[in-house]
């Protein structure tokens, strides 16, 4: 199925966490949060403005972003979790 977002929205996919941390030591399942990584696989055309004029979104396909933990929707794609978020839920991108 693809999916075409609307508006300044994206679709992402969360990025999983490393299972170890920098020094060697294995996380547990209990003390992992939500990745707050995340590949944009989908976003809209942009948001348009009062004058009637589109503004592009800074975000695109294939890009790295740094989200919050509870930001934005969870939706199921081809049997794949993902996230509907607005580009300005987006912390950052990550190069």
């Amino acid at each position: 199925m693809d999916i075409q977002p609307l508006h300044d929205r994206i679709v992402a996919k969360r990025l999983p966490y490393e299972e170890k941390t920098a020094s060697g030591l294995f996380i547990p399942d209990t003390a992992k949060e939500k990745p707050m990584r995340a590949k944009v696989v989908a976003v809209g055309e942009g948001t348009r403005l009062a004058d009637g004029k589109l503004l592009p979104l800074d975000v695109k396909p294939g890009d790295q972003v740094l989200i919050g933990p509870n930001t934005g929707s969870d939706i199921v794609i081809n049997g794949e979790d993902h996230l509907v978020l607005h580009e300005s839920e987006v912390l950052a991108v990550v190069h």
